[in-house]
């Protein structure tokens, strides 16, 4: 999740390093109240305010508090989509809070705000026609569990200034496996649907249990490990690039920190480009740790201990663990393998006595290929399956699957899954992704 906030800028270390610190409660214990009147906006004791409170409720100027008006009777004036798109989380994120988000992430310039929020209206009006995609599969075209094995992003616990904490693993993400399952148009209505439901839930959630919670924004963890430079394609940052400026316009001032964990070297030119696309407030809430054991230091500063999950340092179930609690009824476990196909190649996976499998591919290949699967070991049989494409190339059409097992395939077994192009080795290399999934016998 990337934002677009403005106004003062980050402190810089020495290193010229951001070092913008995270608003914790009692930063924010003074700007818990219900902000009534303008007089209760405007900022009481004397001086600049620092930039983490910079522009919020209570730490207005005298010109802030007359713009907050300003924009406040527009919005009441407007209502319709206008005030719809400005309360995007509903009207559990209290006015004052909500509008200085807005406004931060213009600097208070009237106009610009304005137009800021007519862009956003017109950005949400065709997702909105579909409620903003509340069936996650719908949206994907595919199960979410599937396209959380190549890019695995969750929601686990809360920072202990009260925002949900979101964890993302690029550093795994499988473009090529992701486009044998889904659609651009898919991921990003999958985006969609995560901020207007899953994670809007989450912050009306907290806000239910802790009314004084009015910091609507969320502690990111970004995971770099493991990281190539292949994975950094024009197409993994045409993804990253189009959420970012959804989020950037839609939902601004919605991330409070962000830890980038397990930094590779490489990583600081795909960083210049990316800061690039954000606000300078906005880089400046954004760490970059290339140390293990430095990532897990700086993430307990920021969460509790129960809250973090125990593969980042913590003693929260583990993110894994929490990711398989939206597998399918019944599934155990789930192993994908992405295979570049020209001619033939196969792949081997082993099964538990009391394991029962599934296999499921996945492919946009047109010429398509005759998957066989079979016990290794035994050299029996389970099945042919020619699987192709059915369709064109045309990158908007959603891609084609087909489970290859009529019945699940009972353990223990050694399970070979091949594929002979239809075409011949003298074809052209397609890609399939073969998943496999485990249930308990």
């Amino acid at each position: 999740m990337m934002e677009n906030g403005s106004g003062p800028q980050a402190d810089l270390a020495g290193d010229g390093t951001a070092t913008t610190q995270l608003t914790t409660q009692e930063n924010l214990s003074g700007l818990q109240n219900k902000y009534k009147s303008p007089t209760s906006l405007r900022r009481q004791k004397e001086g600049v305010a620092k930039p983490h409170e910079w522009g919020f409720p209570g730490e207005l100027s005298q010109e802030e508090v007359d713009v907050f008006i300003k924009f406040r009777d527009e919005l009441n004036k407007r209502g319709g989509d206008f005030r719809k798109t400005c309360f995007s989380f509903g009207d559990n994120e209290e006015e004052a809070y909500c509008l200085c988000r807005w406004l931060r992430a213009r600097k208070f310039v009237y106009q610009d705000v304005i137009k800021m929020v007519e862009g956003a209206t017109e950005c949400m009006s065709e997702p909105r026609k579909f409620d903003f995609y509340p069936d996650p599969s719908t949206a994907l075209g595919v199960d979410p569990f599937v396209y959380s094995s190549q890019y695995p992003q969750l929601y686990t616990g809360n920072a202990k200034n009260g925002c949900p904490l979101f964890i993302s693993k690029p550093g795994v993400l499988n473009v090529d496996g992701m486009e044998c399952i889904t659609t651009l148009e898919g991921i990003l209505n999958y985006h969609w649907h995560v901020m207007m439901h899953d994670y809007a839930g989450r912050l009306r959630e907290n806000k239910t249990k802790n009314p004084d919670f009015n910091n609507f924004a969320c502690v990111c963890v970004l995971d770099l490990d493991g990281l190539t430079t292949a994975q950094l394609s024009g197409r993994a940052l045409e993804i990253i690039k189009t959420q970012s400026t959804i989020d950037s316009l839609c939902f601004p001032e919605t991330m409070s920190k962000m830890i980038v964990v397990n930094v590779p070297r490489f990583f600081a030119l795909t960083w210049r480009i990316i800061k690039g696309w954000i606000d300078p407030r906005t880089a400046g809430k954004v760490d970059l740790i290339s140390s293990r054991s430095q990532g897990e230091k700086r993430l307990l500063e920021l969460v509790d201990v129960d809250q973090l999950p125990s593969d980042y340092g913590g003693n929260a179930e583990s993110t894994n663990t929490t990711l398989m609690r939206v597998a399918p009824s019944g599934m155990t476990r789930q192993v994908t393998h992405l295979i570049h196909v020209r001619g033939s190649t196969s792949h081997t996976i082993k099964m538990q006595a009391n394991e029962e499998l599934e296999v499921i591919i996945y492919t946009r290949g047109l010429t398509g290929a005759l998957f066989t699967v079979s016990d290794k070991d035994s050299k029996s049989s389970f099945g042919s399956v020619k699987v192709k494409h059915n369709g064109t190339n045309e990158e908007k059409e959603s891609p084609t699957s087909v489970s290859i097992t009529n019945t699940r395939i009972p353990g223990p077994a050694n399970v070979k899954v091949r594929a002979e192009s239809n075409s011949g080795r003298f074809s052209g290399v397609e890609k399939f992704l073969i998943v496999f999934n485990f249930y308990k016998k």
